[in-house]
């Protein structure tokens, strides 16, 4: 089994994707010939032709507007928004269209065939318009389905189940894993469910929640407190919408206490969602209040940008505290 980081696997799934559905396409801001900003697309126009994978005008908006058009009458587009910092003059187009075309005609006609695919998170000193976790913005949006892969083998078989699913899916990719995360990951064609959370570490005293690149860093956290004789189970949500609530739940009854984390803000973060659900559910198992160990309610910094992402130490901070409640 060949070993690749998460950039290749990306481009190992879409070349399969393309080469198995001549209605597939890709498109975005210098995905042809450059391969994109992080050489994702790479070799994709010299393999498939400049009709099937094509650089678009430099105009969010219309990149999803033609890739709703383009899905509503058969294609299957892939679109690249550059940064997920940049979805947001296309925010229209994915809640107002995207997210209710099926709903709006009866389904007579849909979109479900759009994926769109944006490099998200911090961690590459990119600043406040190139580090942001947009995730909760778009979780509020029936019609939409939302996955952050954490590894290689996960965003290959993420991508290929967002490519052929019935809904548009966005594919939230962690940038800081494009190069850092590898694994071994299977040559050939394979799917991962989307909508269902995984279980990656056992334990018996406390849930540890996180997706994408943050769990890395709970691993880190875990094997402190691990030290520290509390034994953690670890929960990658995977999806954010639909995301797994039987899952979390079945963890948090067994565990009695939960700590989550994202890179996004507290304030209106999608912690907070989960930690409503949950005490709804597991009320009377709890042994603690949920904890959030998030981003910060300001913009994203650039000189600031390690006190500002929630690191091992503070998840390993709020492990301890949960416990000893």
């Amino acid at each position: 089994m060949p070993t690749m980081n998460m950039l290749q696997a990306i481009n190992n799934a879409l070349d399969i994707a393309m080469a198995e559905d001549d209605k597939v396409l890709c498109f975005g801001e210098d995905v042809g010939v450059f391969g994109g900003v992080f050489r994702a697309t790479s070799h994709l126009q010299e393999k498939y032709g400049r009709a099937r994978c094509f650089n678009t005008p430099l105009v969010e908006q219309g990149i999803i507007g033609f890739a709703n058009g383009l899905a509503a009458q058969g294609s299957v587009p892939v679109a690249e928004i550059q940064f997920a910092d940049y979805i947001f003059p296309a925010f229209d187009q994915i809640v107002n269209e995207t997210a209710k075309f099926r709903f709006r005609s009866g389904d007579l006609f849909n979109v479900g065939g759009l994926t769109i695919r944006a490099p998200y998170g911090g961690g590459i000193a990119g600043g406040l318009y190139h580090s942001q976790s947009p995730e909760a913005y778009f979780a509020h949006t029936p019609g939409l389905k939302i996955v952050v892969p954490r590894n290689p083998y996960q965003a290959k078989g993420l991508l290929l189940s967002a490519i052929r699913d019935p809904d548009p899916v966005l594919f939230f990719e962690p940038k800081r894993l494009y190069r850092a995360s590898t694994g071994e990951v299977p040559e050939e064609d394979y799917q991962l469910p989307i909508g269902e959370a995984e279980v990656i570490r056992e334990g018996t005293d406390i849930t540890v929640l996180g997706w994408g690149a943050q769990m890395e860093v709970i691993e880190r956290a875990v094997e402190l407190a691990e030290k520290e004789g509390i034994s953690c189970e670890v929960v990658d949500l995977r999806s954010i919408l639909p995301w797994d609530e039987d899952t979390v739940a079945e963890s948090v009854l067994k565990t009695g206490r939960l700590v989550i984390t994202h890179e996004a803000p507290l304030t209106g973060g999608f912690a907070g969602e989960i930690a409503a659900t949950i005490q709804e559910r597991c009320f009377l198992y709890l042994e603690s209040p949920i904890a959030r160990v998030t981003g910060l309610d300001t913009p994203f910094p650039l000189t600031l940008e390690k006190e500002y992402l929630p690191d091992h130490l503070k998840i390993f901070e709020a492990i301890k505290a949960s416990v000893a409640f």
